[in-house]
């Protein structure tokens, strides 16, 4: 499921970081799995091995998960090609099956096939029927996938897998965990729009980041919704509005709902959604994307240590918003 962007708002180029002692700024981005990164720490020296290391971390993650890479893991795993799963896979692997059964299958990382058959994969729109439908069903389901001696059993040779919803989010956290492990515990570390924070700006500030607000269409600029101080946690957002096609008047989002096959049809426009770490903020906005936001509501009562921002439209088609009870002390007036 491609992410919206979440917008940054660095209000300082101050930071207390590496080392604990003032030093020098390092921002460094580039580009990975279809989109960009953008990270911000201080170096008590050089860099330049951060920087390497950080772009390792990435290159292996895209050659472990990336579906657009023949090359990949994933991709051998697709076409039933004997591969050896790397220890990034079986995190991957083991978080998909985690937040499937905790959504009872609104998260489905085997459900692939129908995104690409509904167009959303490479941009080719295609309309569905029942029929069509139904047939690509049969090899969708997390329970048909499992791992055994270090290899993925399939019950369906058919049956395809995709960590989409989940790899930017696993990058992030990734790559905060070796910042950490370095020493530095003041960054912010943003992968394709998902974001996760540590420590402090200028030694008492938090970080700030931004929501975006719903846009028009896809070429429309990125205007932020609402500022949140993130301190120690992670944020990801998932939505529909620059993401779907229309037919015979109807909207229909990229956010397929694996129990019907078909994408969903709801007012729910986005959701970031506050969690401890982005891998699991990041697979919750694709669940709660699928559940619309009443369902999401309940599921997050239920379940201690989620939060979410909800951008939805009205009857009217006026843009409201809600959140749960964390983003009440990190919102920024």
């Amino acid at each position: 499921m491609k992410k919206l962007s979440i917008i940054f708002c660095f209000l300082s180029l101050l930071f207390f970081g590496c080392h604990n002692q003032r030093t020098r700024l390092v921002l460094y981005a580039g580009f990975t799995q279809g989109g960009t990164f953008h990270i911000k720490f201080y170096s008590g020296a050089d860099s330049t091995k951060i920087e390497h290391d950080i772009d390792s971390l990435l290159t292996v993650i895209s050659s472990t998960a990336s579906v657009f890479d023949s090359n990949s893991i994933i991709s051998k795993v697709n076409v039933n090609q004997d591969v050896v799963l790397n220890e990034h896979f079986i995190k991957l692997f083991n978080k998909s099956v985690e937040v499937s059964k905790a959504s009872n299958g609104s998260f489905d990382f085997t459900v692939g096939p129908l995104v690409r058959a509904w167009g959303f994969w490479r941009k080719r729109r295609m309309d569905l029927t029942q029929k069509q439908v139904d047939s690509l069903k049969a090899f969708v389901g997390y329970k048909t996938v499992s791992l055994k001696g270090g290899k993925v059993i399939k019950q369906h040779p058919e049956s395809m897998l995709d960590f989409n919803a989940i790899a930017q989010g696993y990058s992030v956290d990734v790559i905060s965990e070796y910042l950490m492990s370095h020493n530095c515990n003041d960054f912010v570390v943003e992968v394709g729009g998902e974001v996760r924070s540590h420590g402090f700006k200028n030694k008492t500030e938090n970080w700030l980041v931004g929501i975006e607000k719903p846009a028009p269409d896809a070429n429309s600029n990125e205007v932020i919704q609402t500022k949140i101080a993130l301190g120690n946690k992670a944020l990801a957002t998932s939505g529909n509005y620059r993401k779907f096609f229309i037919k015979d008047g109807k909207k229909y989002s990229h956010s397929i709902d694996p129990a019907t096959g078909f994408p969903v049809q709801h007012s729910m426009l986005s959701v970031s959604v506050l969690a401890d770490d982005c891998f699991t903020a990041d697979g919750y906005g694709t669940v709660f994307m699928v559940l619309g936001l009443e369902r999401s509501k309940e599921f997050i009562k239920a379940h201690p240590g989620l939060d979410a921002y909800f951008i939805y439209s009205d009857s009217l088609g006026n843009y409201k918003t809600e959140y749960t009870k964390g983003f009440e002390s990190i919102i920024v007036k």
